[in-house]
């Protein structure tokens, strides 16, 4: 396979010296015919003999510039602005001193030769390169119709070695194996089940060239989240739509078959291995526990109590308002944990008696309150409900904890909640004013926990992207400068579990969401990896910020400061002083205001948060 590739490439290359010499010669004659119309009999036999005696010139002086510059080198099915200028610089210079020479020769030609010359000679190339990449796409076009899908497979490793055995079988005869990569310079040559192993991830865009590869399935499940987001930002590039296998448990298994096979998520490019939380040692403190979760139903709520119910708590009470939620929840978790001691409730947060029913009823140990309305421009046109739903009933939760004895209640809160341009960040930092409050006055150890967003999650951007991909597009991005922290929501969930175990009562934990991602990018990463071109197949479409929204979120109030912990990835904020007196007259004026639908709400949340700055529609 190796020689075949070889072999193929130094056709290529050869065809291509032939040309050029041609082209040269070509351009050459052209420029002194067209100078004289067309009329071979009127050229002067000076000029003409300067073109012949110094064309063997002209073409070495070509073939060592185009080589010096690699354009017998590029991959032409690839070829973009680079090859493009490297094109017109390579030109330029043989134009330059094919004059030159011709000068010190004295070798007569008319002045506008050269320019003639040049225009003559950049026709040509770029013919010879880019017709190559034009009769590939058209070959590609050509193909769509037929049932054969030419496939690249990434590892050769034993999940390779199983896809494989299941593609050749009768059930996948459209699927056409056709080479095989990986780093380990021991397999390099070597075979699987008669497909060759070409080379490392550098032959990825020659053998998607050589083989007319369709799609690339990534068969690495026991490698880390860099060097799968290494591979993908090379694969990205060759328009092959990308697959990947999930994880090394379906090697353990031994159920490793195409069917496994997953489209590349987002998360694969954030770059960074997932986070890995020790959760064996800190979760102690839910075994054997009542642990009560709100909102237990939504994204955030949800993986909180598997990740929980995991650990053996005495008990698991799960609350939501929505029933499809809370029933969802419930049917898996009675599925994978038959002896869990589990309780799902509807209620909601805003209703104080039902709360206080329950609280006394089942006395939890632990709360974690994930109930709240998230939808940023959602919140921004139903503010009075943002305030019932997440500070009232933040407000409520907290009481009825208290005054059953829950030993620690943790507020699930957010990075809008700082400098806050929206409602729904500053109701949410009116609940962690709440809950630094209440730790001064109660036994129960009040904290929040404060991240960025979670990918997957309800309201996310990447089901919404990938909905609209599905539909041909555009794909909506409100600015192209927009920039996000993003997290899983196991890795997320991991970390407020971990906050929870440190919570000494009052902190406000920040969880270190690492580098910022720009949306634009995951939108074009997102289109790429779905096999198709950003803004030919698919089209971009930048739509504004939308009422509430920023460019960016912070994590931290600049007045709170910042101290570590013993995990790198989550830091205490310190508390700021609250005149309590003060915000408890503003917060039952809140109430009573919300209860009115008094559309001057967002007055007295300014008073109680100064930080809070309304941010109006951006149209641009």
């Amino acid at each position: 396979m190796k020689r075949t590739i070889n072999t193929a490439l130094l056709y290529r290359r050869i065809f291509l010296i032939v040309y050029d010499i041609f082209a040269v010669a070509a351009s050459s004659l052209l420029a002194l015919l067209i100078r004289y119309e067309f009329m071979f009999s009127n050229i002067d036999h000076t000029f003409l003999e300067s073109v012949y005696s110094f064309m063997p010139y002209t073409v070495l002086i070509t073939i060592v510039v185009f080589t010096l510059l690699k354009l017998y080198n590029s991959l032409w099915a690839f070829a973009g602005v680079m090859e493009m200028q490297n094109i017109v610089i390579a030109c330029g210079i043989i134009t330059i001193v094919n004059g030159l020479g011709l000068m010190i020769a004295r070798k007569p030609v008319p002045r506008s030769f050269y320019f003639l010359f040049i225009f003559l000679l950049l026709s040509f190339t770029f013919i010879s390169r880019f017709s190559y990449r034009f009769l590939r796409i058209m070959k590609q076009k050509s193909r769509k119709g037929e049932r054969g899908t030419n496939i690249m497979i990434i590892g050769a490793g034993e999940a390779a070695n199983m896809i494989i055995k299941e593609i050749i079988s009768s059930r996948y005869t459209h699927m056409r194996i056709r080479c095989i990569i990986d780093d380990d310079v021991n397999k390099h040559g070597k075979y699987i089940q008669g497909i060759k192993v070409v080379g490392g991830r550098e032959k990825i865009k020659e053998s998607v060239d050589t083989f007319s590869i369709d799609e690339i399935f990534i068969a690495m499940p026991s490698v880390s989240r860099s060097v799968i987001s290494d591979i993908i930002n090379i694969c990205k590039d060759t328009t092959c739509k990308l697959q990947t296998l999930p994880g090394m448990y379906q090697l353990v298994n031994g159920d490793v078959n195409v069917s496994q096979l997953k489209d590349v998520d987002v998360e694969d490019l954030l770059g960074r291995d997932p986070i890995v939380v020790d959760l064996e040692s800190i979760l102690d403190y839910v075994q054997g526990r009542c642990v009560l979760v709100t909102g237990g139903g939504g994204s955030i709520g949800s993986e909180l109590c598997r990740q929980i119910a995991g650990h053996n708590p005495s008990r698991l009470i799960i609350i939501d308002i929505y029933e499809n939620n809370a029933y969802d929840i419930q049917q898996e978790l009675l599925q994978r944990f038959p002896k869990l001691d589990l309780v799902v409730l509807i209620a909601s947060v805003r209703n104080a008696r039902r709360l206080n029913s329950i609280f006394e009823k089942y006395k939890p140990d632990i709360v974690y309150h994930a109930a709240a309305h998230k939808h940023v421009p959602l919140m921004e046109d139903s503010p009075n409900e943002a305030v019932k739903n997440n500070v009232m009933g933040t407000w409520k939760t907290a009481q009825a904890a208290a005054f059953y004895g829950t030993k620690k209640f943790v507020l699930i809160s957010t990075d809008k909640a700082v400098n806050p341009t929206n409602i729904m960040g500053a109701s949410k930092r009116i609940c962690e004013m709440i809950i630094q409050t209440f730790n001064k006055h109660y036994e129960t150890e009040f904290v929040a926990v404060r991240f960025g967003n979670v990918l997957g999650s309800n309201g996310s951007v990447i089901p919404l992207f990938k909905r609209q991909i599905e539909m041909g597009g555009p794909v909506t991005v409100t600015h192209p400068d927009i920039i996000r922290y993003f997290m899983t929501i196991p890795e997320a969930v991991s970390l407020v579990l971990q906050a929870g175990a440190y919570a000494k009562g009052g902190e406000i934990f920040v969880l270190d969401m690492g580098a910022p991602v720009k949306i634009l990018d995951l939108a074009k990463n997102l289109i790429r990896l779905s096999g198709y071109k950003v803004d030919e197949d698919i089209k971009i479409k930048f739509t504004g910020l939308r009422p509430g929204e920023k460019l960016y979120e912070e994590l931290l109030m600049d007045e709170e400061g910042m101290q570590d912990t013993k995990n790198k990835l989550i830091h205490i904020g310190k508390p700021i002083e609250i005149e309590e007196e003060t915000f408890f007259k503003q917060l039952k004026q809140l109430k009573d205001i919300s209860k009115d639908e008094n559309e001057d709400i967002r007055k007295i949340i300014k008073e109680i948060v100064p930080t809070y700055c309304e941010r109006k529609n951006d149209s641009n």
